[in-house]
C-alpha cells in the first residue's frame, strides 16, 4: 500500500506518515513519528503538508501529558480523513490541466518557426491520426465523408472513436455531404455529443477533417489511403473560418434530398 501512495504522488515518508494516521483513530504528531520511522521535525513539516492538501485534520487539544519533552503546551492531535480526498485532488488537478494544456500547446506552436506536418500511411496511420484528436479540446470541428469513413479506419474503429468522445465529452460539430452519407446514421445526438449539418447536395467530400485548437487531421478515403496531420495556428485558424462558413449556410440534419440521416 505504501507504494501505491508514492505512485499516486506522496512522497514516502508522507506516505508513511498518512498510513500511520490511518491506522490510529487519532495520535500526536509525535506519536506518528515513532510509528512511521522518522524525525520529529520531519513530521510536523510532513503533518503541516498533509494538511494543506486536506488529507488529515490537526486539532489543538490540551497539554500534552504524555510527553516529557512538551513543558505544559498544547498538543496536537492528528487524524487521517477520508482517502476519497485522493480521487478528489486528482480530479480537480486533471480539471485545471485540462483548461491550461491547450493554452500550453498554443504557445508551443508559437514558438515554432514553421508548421510540422506528419505523413501517416494506411489503414493504421488513418486510425492513429482519428484517435489522436480525442485529446484536442472541445469542440472538435469536423468535415467527415461517412462512407469512406466505414471503409476506413471501419465501423469498429468508428463506434470505439464515438465512445471516446463520449467518454470525454467531447462535443463534434460535424458537415456532411448527401452523396457521401448513409441512412440513419450519426444524426444530431447530445447523448453523443454530435451536432450534425447537411452541406448543398453539389458539394461533395471525399476526404475528411477534424480540426483542433492547433492542429487538423486529414483523412483521405481508402483509394489513397493516408492521414495527414498537421500543427500550424494559421492553417488550422483559417480551416476553422471556412468551417464555420460552411456551417452558417448547411442544413439543420437533413440532406438536403430530405433524407434524414
Amino acid at each position: 500500500m505504501w507504494a501505491e501512495l508514492v505512485e499516486a504522488g506522496l512522497e514516502p515518508k508522507e506516505a508513511r506518515f498518512y498510513l500511520s494516521a490511518l491506522n490510529m483513530d487519532s495520535a500526536t504528531i509525535a506519536q506518528l513519528a515513532e510509528a512511521s520511522r522518522i524525525s520529529r521535525t520531519n513530521a510536523y513539516d510532513i503533518a503541516k503538508r498533509l494538511a494543506q492538501r486536506g488529507l488529515i485534520s490537526l486539532i489543538e487539544g490540551g497539554s500534552h501529558r504524555d510527553d516529557p519533552n512538551a513543558s505544559g503546551r498544547p498538543r496536537t492531535i492528528v487524524r487521517a480523513e477520508d482517502p476519497q480526498r485522493l480521487l478528489d485532488e486528482w480530479s480537480q488537478r486533471r480539471r485545471v490541466l485540462e483548461s491550461v494544456v491547450p493554452q500550453l500547446r498554443a504557445f508551443h506552436a508559437k514558438a515554432g518557426t514553421a508548421p510540422r506536418v506528419r505523413y501517416l500511411e494506411g489503414a493504421s496511420g488513418i486510425r492513429t491520426a482519428l484517435f489522436e484528436t480525442l485529446d484536442w479540446p472541445s469542440p472538435l470541428r469536423g468535415v467527415l465523408s461517412m462512407r469512406d469513413l466505414l471503409s476506413v479506419p471501419g465501423v469498429e474503429a468508428m463506434e470505439e472513436y464515438i465512445a471516446g468522445r463520449r467518454e470525454r465529452q467531447l462535443w463534434l460539430h460535424v458537415l456532411r455531404s448527401p452523396e457521401k452519407d448513409l441512412p440513419g446514421g450519426w444524426p444530431s445526438s447530445v447523448e453523443d455529443y454530435r451536432r450534425t449539418r447537411y452541406v448543398p447536395a453539389e458539394y461533395v467530400f471525399t476526404m475528411s477533417t477534424i480540426i483542433g485548437d492547433v492542429s487538423a487531421a486529414m483523412i483521405s478515403s481508402r483509394r489513397e489511403n493516408f492521414a495527414l496531420v498537421v500543427e500550424s495556428l494559421e492553417y488550422v485558424e483559417m480551416q476553422r473560418n471556412l468551417h464555420e462558413v460552411l456551417w452558417a449556410v448547411a442544413a439543420h440534419d437533413t440532406a438536403p434530398s430530405g433524407r434524414t440521416a
